[in-house]
């Protein structure tokens, strides 16, 4: 008796997760369609702009006043996860706390970029939010003919 269709999704389905990231991997490894294409910086717009909006959308998104779906087609699958993790965090702690979820009051002190390879960028963007200051730091690839965030942190 051999397996039936539905009986080999569902084997597929409590397999480890390793095991199927492994040959997800494997598979998009192998067909050229599914690389990333890096693309050069001079053929991209200027980060600035996206630099920008990218720091004041990671504060809105932990400070739980905008979706971090929003952020998905900017952010490369890590950061995502990332930024998943910590904006869980800060509503759990908003909730212990009693707090209500409000939009944060800051303003741009400063942007500063600098390209380190040739489809590199790493920005710093300064805001005040009147009590205390804050970096936030973004790294932009360039990547399939548009930048993506591989890398933010809000310090």
């Amino acid at each position: 008796m051999s397996p039936t269709r539905s009986t080999r999704a569902l084997r597929a389905v409590d397999a480890p997760q390793s095991t199927l990231s492994a040959a997800a991997g494997e598979l998009i490894d192998a067909d050229p369609l599914f690389v990333r294409e890096r693309t050069a910086a001079s053929e991209l717009p200027d980060p600035a702009p996206l630099v920008s909006n990218l720091a004041r959308s990671v504060v809105e998104v932990i400070s739980g006043v905008r979706d971090i779906e929003q952020l998905s087609r900017w952010v490369t699958d890590d950061v995502y996860r990332h930024l998943l993790i910590r904006t869980q965090h800060a509503a759990r702690a908003r909730q212990a706390r009693r707090r209500p979820t409000r939009r944060p009051n800051f303003v741009e002190l400063s942007v500063r970029i600098q390209a380190t390879t040739e489809n590199i960028v790493d920005a710093v963007v300064v805001l005040d939010f009147g009590a205390r200051v804050r970096a936030v730091t973004v790294r932009l690839e360039g990547l399939d003919r548009r930048w993506r965030a591989s890398a933010i942190h809000v310090l």
